[in-house]
């Protein structure tokens, strides 16, 4: 018989509340005889394979289909057509529709390429999710692939092994499991099979089960399979990656109203040419040419192209500065975020655990030094000391390194560690003291231990003493070593110890612990002989107390001053982490992310929160531990509620489903996992937080550019639209063909716009607050700038345009030529535009004070714009394609002096500028 796997009576947080006898039961199953292999089948039709199940999502042809539903595309494309229709009713050549569908086509390629990146975080989980496992099957042992298994099924694990589902503990021996990826824990888990928990214990401290995914470091169990597939806790992240719903990033919100507002401004434009030529009697086909032109005119069509290589810049420059970006639109993402939410281990800190300090009968010492490498100072108060002058402190460097199963070594002049990260802390620590670890256990060799056990705590080892006889050391909690010592050392003296002493090894334990540090307790005892059987639980008796040392997961070095950095720019930065509650707090206290006295909160206080209250929690709250994945998403929801605009950091698998969520994701790239990189949108290269601070001014100054560029490019699409509108009501006839403004909007628009994205940083990037990522394009002065420069633009092109048709007139013999005049107009607009290119890198700097080598990328582009507008006029192939006339110097020079207008008014607009906030400061 066979139990159903979702009973709302034994939901999942449960089997760590039931012992092994009633797990068994509650799954039919047998320690050691396991299921039988009918069972397996049934169960095996009943649940499915054990394998994460992937809904299902766009196809490539559909993600291809939707590029042209963007409505300005719509637009051109029904501007193409209707353009075809009325050439081909002429007999002409249809180059402006074909023209126009390549463009079309090409933006519509750009954005699919950006669009057609699969998601490969589920593909990423999967690969935790099928290793090959031995389980016990019918009284056999059998090995089987990890998709086969069974909630019933009977596995085995042994160091070194993946789990391949979620299991409650039947037996297990020294069994640590590392699940860091998991539960963002830095240290292996000491599992204990005896263990009944409380409901509300963490997935942290659920001591007696294991999870798919996580990695044995030592020991062997024989677990019992509860939960496969998309019903273990890998799965329940894979359901969150999935379910997640990304948003849209400020920059393409903003480009989509930016298309709503032109393509309805066009729509009206043309609406009232038609209706009031119409009404006037004008012909029909040449107002809807006219249209035409406007259509064309309106929509910038090199933008979404510009914007695509401004962000492509924006990621090569990130790459130096050790950021890569997976999706483009992340680029300006970050100068928009608010608040970054960050793991601690290996982002905050260094995921290596480093000793700080020591405490004996006599002494309170600090250690200095990073990281592994064995250099650094024992400091009592402020002077450091000479370890060999202290009897005590040496004895218990010796404990550190005879109680020790790890390795320090050296690798391409870097100090590594091979084993527990917190026994090659402590092999670091004897380094500093200047004992060489491998010279002592030559010269001390190991002749039996007492292994760590959880429910002991404890760990003890037996060596050869240097003057003869055997010595055990023995480390482990600090309270439960206590407990086996009846002497205490002081100085090289050892005395009985006495309940006063007793008290004040357990306040100094609870004065290191409130610190954030994990302590451990050092002991030993001088033994004459040898044991006939080695040394028991029985021999850790009448050991003679040593010292403390309390270690430290430590902050990178280079964040304290990124978070302070962040605070300067208007970010706040949120601590989010699976650890304990008092380590997170001095971490965060010690990087400025908290203050002493905020308020902490952890993932069973959060479990009990409701939305609303979480939603007035994450004002203020900016440290949060013992949390899950589901709790991070949580958070990051409430912020995002909040209107805050959210970064989120993280290196495990549970961070994936907040990393989606996030407004961007950002992965670790050293010691991030497959499934957190491919759920990001940035991968830190050097997994430093640092790093961010840099991302984020990059992604500013993209964002100021961007505006700066969409202002050049609109501003002048303005003018084109409104000089083609005032044409047919002042007598002329349209001075610009589709093809022609096509090539102003492509290349004259094009090139400048590009040299503007690569203007540097101002000053202040990094010391005032985020722009509000809901405000529109058109905010702080940009739509009022771009509509004033169209007109100026289109004011100068008309005066030059009613000159010029009646000087082309009047000076040809009365012929009227209109492409002559037209060319001059064609000229003056892409000319202007070359002057405004120039004058718009600075909002208040005239021309003369920026230094031209700043950004020479202008420069070189109005030169090459100005000789290609040149070639359309005076090469004739190019000439007849493009449909202009041949002008003489004069005439050239006139174009020149006209379009120059549009330089100087806009350096004129500085001065008043300047002179107004002259005036408002007297």
């Amino acid at each position: 018989m066979s139990i159903e796997l979702n009973d709302p009576a034994l939901p999942t947080p449960r089997w760590h509340t039931l012992s092994v006898d009633e797990a068994l039961d509650n799954l039919h199953s047998d320690a050691d005889r396991g299921i039988s292999n009918q069972e397996v089948s049934n169960r095996l039709a009943k649940y499915g394979a054990n394998e994460l199940i992937e809904k299902a999502g766009r196809s490539p042809l559909q993600i291809f289909i939707d590029q042209f539903t963007n409505i300005m595309l719509i637009m051109l494309m029904a501007v193409a057509v209707v353009s075809a229709i009325l050439d081909i009713r002429d007999r002409e050549f249809p180059k402006d529709a074909i023209a126009i569908t390549v463009i079309v086509l090409l933006n519509g390629i750009l954005g699919y390429a950006q669009e057609s990146n699969a998601e490969k975080a589920l593909a990423a989980l999967k690969r935790l999710s099928s290793p090959r496992v031995k389980v016990v099957r019918g009284g056999n042992i059998i090995e089987v692939n990890g998709k086969e298994l069974v909630p019933g099924d009977v596995m085995f694990l042994e160091a070194g092994v993946q789990v391949a589902a979620d299991g409650r503990l039947l037996e297990a021996q020294n069994l640590q499991i590392r699940e860091s990826a998991l539960t963002g824990e830095a240290e292996s888990v000491n599992k204990n099979p005896n263990l009944t928990l409380e409901l509300d214990a963490s997935l942290g401290d659920r001591h007696n089960c294991v999870y798919q995914g996580t990695e044995v470091i030592q020991g062997r169990a024989k677990v019992l399979v509860t939960k496969t597939g998309m019903q273990t806790e890998l799965g329940k992240i894979a359901t969150l990656i999935q379910d997640v719903e990304t948003d849209d990033t400020p920059l393409q919100q903003r480009m989509t109203q930016l298309g709503n507002v032109l393509v309805s401004g066009s729509l009206i434009l043309v609406a009232l040419v038609v209706g009031i030529g119409m009404l006037n009697k004008g012909n029909f086909a040449d107002l809807l040419k006219t249209s035409l032109s406007m259509a064309v005119a309106v929509v910038p069509e090199g933008l979404p192209a510009v914007v695509t290589v401004t962000l492509a810049l924006g990621t090569q420059r990130m790459v130096k500065r050790h950021a890569l970006i997976r999706r483009l639109p992340a680029v300006e993402t970050l100068g928009s975020v608010t608040t970054i939410c960050s793991d601690k281990t290996g982002t905050l800190t260094q995921n290596k655990m480093v000793v700080q300090n020591i405490r004996t009968a006599q002494h309170s010492l600090k250690i200095t030094g990073e990281g592994y490498a064995p250099t650094g100072k024992f400091l009592s108060d402020t002077s450091a000391i000479e370890v060999q002058n202290f009897p005590e402190v040496q004895q218990l460097l010796m404990s550190c390194i005879f109680c020790n199963d790890a390795i320090l070594q050296q690798k391409d002049g870097e100090w590594i560690i091979i084993g527990d990260p917190t026994e090659g802390a402590l092999l670091v620590l004897s380094g500093k003291g200047g004992c060489d670890a491998a010279e002592w256990q030559h010269r001390m060799p190991r002749y039996a231990e007492v292994p760590f056990s959880s429910e002991r705590k404890r760990m003890s080892v037996l060596v050869q003493g240097e003057m003869g006889g055997y010595v055990m050391f023995c480390k482990g909690s600090p309270e439960l070593t206590l407990e086996c010592c009846t002497h205490i050392q002081i100085g090289d003296q050892v005395r009985a110890i006495a309940a006063d002493q007793r008290q004040q090894v357990l306040e100094q334990n609870n004065q290191l612990a409130a610190d954030g540090l994990r302590v451990l307790g050092f002991a030993y005892r001088n033994i004459a002989n040898l044991p006939e059987n080695g040394i028991t639980e029985a021999d850790e008796s009448n050991l003679t107390w040593v010292g403390l040392v309390g270690m430290f997961d430590a902050p990178r070095p280079e964040v304290r001053e990124a978070v302070k950095q962040c605070r300067q720019a208007g970010i706040r930065p949120v601590m989010i982490t699976g650890d304990h509650q008092l380590t997170a707090k001095a971490i965060a206290e010690n990087l400025g992310i908290a203050q002493a006295g905020d308020r902490v909160i952890t993932g069973k206080e959060l479990e009990l929160m409701d939305a609303q209250a979480l939603d007035q929690a994450v004002i203020d709250v900016s440290v949060y531990a013992r949390v899950s994945p589901e709790h991070k998403l949580r958070i990051v929801q409430s912020l995002q509620r909040q209107h805050q605009f959210v970064a989120m950091t993280g290196d495990g698998v549970n961070d994936a489903p907040a990393l989606k969520q996030a407004d961007i994701g950002i992965a670790m790239g050293i010691t991030g996992t497959d499934v957190s990189k491919e759920a990001s949108d940035m991968i830190l290269l050097d997994d430093n937080f640092a790093t961010i601070v840099a991302a984020t001014e990059e992604g500013r100054v993209v964002y100021t550019n961007i505006r700066r560029f969409i202002k050049y490019i609109l501003g002048s699409n303005i003018g084109e639209v409104i000089t083609i509108a005032v044409a047919p009501f002042i007598g002329l006839t349209v001075p610009l063909i589709p093809l022609q403004i096509l090539w102003m909007n492509l290349v004259t628009d094009g090139l400048p716009a590009l040299a503007l994205a690569v203007e540097p940083a101002e000053p202040n990037v990094m010391k005032r607050p985020p722009f509000d990522p809901r405000e529109s394009i058109f905010a702080r002065g940009m739509g009022s700038y771009m509509i004033r420069v169209g007109i100026i633009l289109a004011v100068i092109t008309i005066c030059l345009m009613v000159w010029s048709e009646s000087y082309t007139t009047s000076n040809f013999d009365g012929i009227y030529k209109p492409e002559r005049w037209t060319t001059m107009v064609f000229t003056t607009l892409c000319l202007a535009q070359m002057g405004h290119a120039i004058a718009i890198r600075s909002n208040t700097q005239l021309m003369i004070e920026l230094n031209p080598m700043t950004n020479p990328y202008v420069w070189g582009s109005v030169i090459m714009t100005t000789v290609l507008q040149l070639l359309l006029i005076y090469v004739e192939p190019l000439r007849n394609f493009f449909g202009t006339h041949l002008i003489s110097p004069t005439e050239l020079a006139v174009c020149v002096g006209f379009s120059s207008l549009m330089f100087v008014w806009i350096e004129l607009e500085k001065l008043v500028i300047r002179w107004w906030a002259w005036k408002g400061q007297r």
